[in-house]
């Protein structure tokens, strides 16, 4: 069983297409205390069924021994959002992953949040905001994680859960050259929505986001998009290169959490997501072959220098006549190889991001004024020890990689992300019913 071929269970619900069609349309909101003990996600959506005509099933499903999101090819944006706890009590947070469960199961099955209950009231919100209505589900998942601060939180242990905390979950620690914001920078809890049309995708953690009011409230937020042509070749990122172009080898090995972890987070997995600003301004100015050389593939063909297909691998020992390495000690790729981290491995999922400008007045000559782009990449990875995968891994990149005259990490966040939910669960429940 995994988080792409597990199937909802059937029930009698109500689909977004025939939300505002019917009379009898959704009635008060979610309650927190109230999510169903067996999920009821009910039938796909109109556009869910003519998706899969058409040879491309549109759902999901969310239910699995994985949370969704992970391993399945990457759809085209995504939406992530990092939230904190106001909880006072396990009680709460245990009602609010229930109901996130529910609408989890519904949302990724092409329904509104929740069925019709009772008639229309039109003195009253109605359960779904509705700018989703009559859209195809777009493979829509969605992964919750766990921050640090649902363990202990200034030195308080909210929920009696300290004790449950996994040895890999670790604070990161500071890295040089970051400048984090702190107001896009942490959380107790994330969702991750990614779907293949924006708007469900926002609509999704919308819907979260509406039933957490009084026990969470969002912190941070990133959208992200990647091209069209994904699935045709290797996505390009913001600087004109192909991004992602060596997968994770053995998902067992580098991603699932196994014995060595709590019997909650086993077949879980850690998150990393970091908000990377990229200079595109003065990146735009470097000529080719500077930007292929701190890189170490070529622009075009995504090639490692020295080679000619994408997929070649890296020639790491080759050297040009003079005895240079052919790539760059201190180049992108070399610092990223498994070969450089003692073997590790890490599955990206990342995402361009594009904010717009901000206002930038330099502190040292040529003593610039004007506007930067806010854009750069939104980087996602899972692994399944972060003191093994990305902490190693990009401490030596944040000291030497030749990248870092345009990246700046300002934002971001460490989550354990726990097993999936089988039919009758909620997601972290191996956890929130311990103890």
């Amino acid at each position: 069983m995994n988080d792409e071929t597990t199937q909802p269970p059937a029930g009698p619900t109500l689909s977004r297409r025939r939300l505002f069609a019917v009379s009898a349309a959704v009635g008060s909101s979610l309650g927190l205390g109230s999510a169903t003990a067996a999920l009821a996600a009910g039938p796909p959506a109109a556009h869910a069924r003519e998706d899969a005509a058409h040879g491309h099933p549109a759902i999901v499903p969310f239910l699995g021994e994985h949370q969704g999101g992970i391993t399945m090819p990457q759809q085209r944006y995504t939406y992530f959002a990092a939230f904190d706890c106001a909880a006072k009590k396990r009680d709460e947070l245990v009602a609010l992953l229930r109901a996130w469960t529910d609408a989890g199961a519904r949302l990724t099955a092409g329904q509104t949040v929740e069925a019709a209950a009772g008639r229309y009231d039109a003195a009253k919100p109605v359960g779904d905001s509705g700018e989703a209505l009559g859209l195809s589900p777009a493979h829509l998942t969605l992964t919750v994680g766990f921050g640090a601060g649902l363990f202990s939180k200034d030195g308080v242990d909210r929920y009696g859960l300290a004790a449950q905390r996994p040895a890999a979950f670790v604070d990161l620690p500071r890295f040089p050259g970051e400048q984090l914001i702190p107001e896009k920078t942490g959380g107790d809890l994330s969702v991750q929505a990614c779907a293949d049309d924006p708007q469900v995708a926002f609509h999704a953690v919308r819907q979260l986001a509406r039933l957490a009011s009084g026990v969470a409230q969002v912190r941070w937020v990133q959208s992200g998009f990647l091209p069209d042509d994904r699935g045709k070749e290797t996505p390009r990122n913001l600087m004109g290169f192909k991004d992602g172009t060596q997968e994770c080898s053995d998902l067992t090995k580098f991603v699932w959490a196994g014995k060595e972890a709590p019997r909650w987070m086993q077949g879980g997995t850690y998150l990393v997501v970091r908000r990377i600003r990229i200079a595109l301004e003065h990146w735009d100015q470097m000529n080719v072959g500077f930007q292929e050389q701190t890189i170490g593939r070529k622009k075009i063909s995504g090639a490692p220098l020295g080679m000619t297909s994408e997929s070649d691998p890296l020639p790491l020992a080759a050297t040009d006549k003079d005895g240079n390495p052919i790539i760059a000690e201190n180049a992108h790729v070399r610092l990223g190889n498994a070969s450089t981290n003692n073997g590790q491995q890490i599955l990206r999922r990342g995402y361009s991001y594009n904010d717009g400008v901000n206002f930038v007045a330099e502190r040292w000559p040529p003593w610039r004024q004007g506007m930067e782009y806010d854009a750069g990449l939104l980087f996602v990875c899972y692994q399944r020890d972060p003191r093994t995968g990305f902490i190693p891994m990009f401490d030596t990149m944040s000291k030497i990689d030749m990248l870092n005259q345009f990246a700046t990490h300002t934002g971001g966040g460490l989550f354990a992300i726990p097993r999936g939910a089988a039919n009758g669960e909620y997601i972290g429940q191996g956890l929130l019913a311990s103890g």
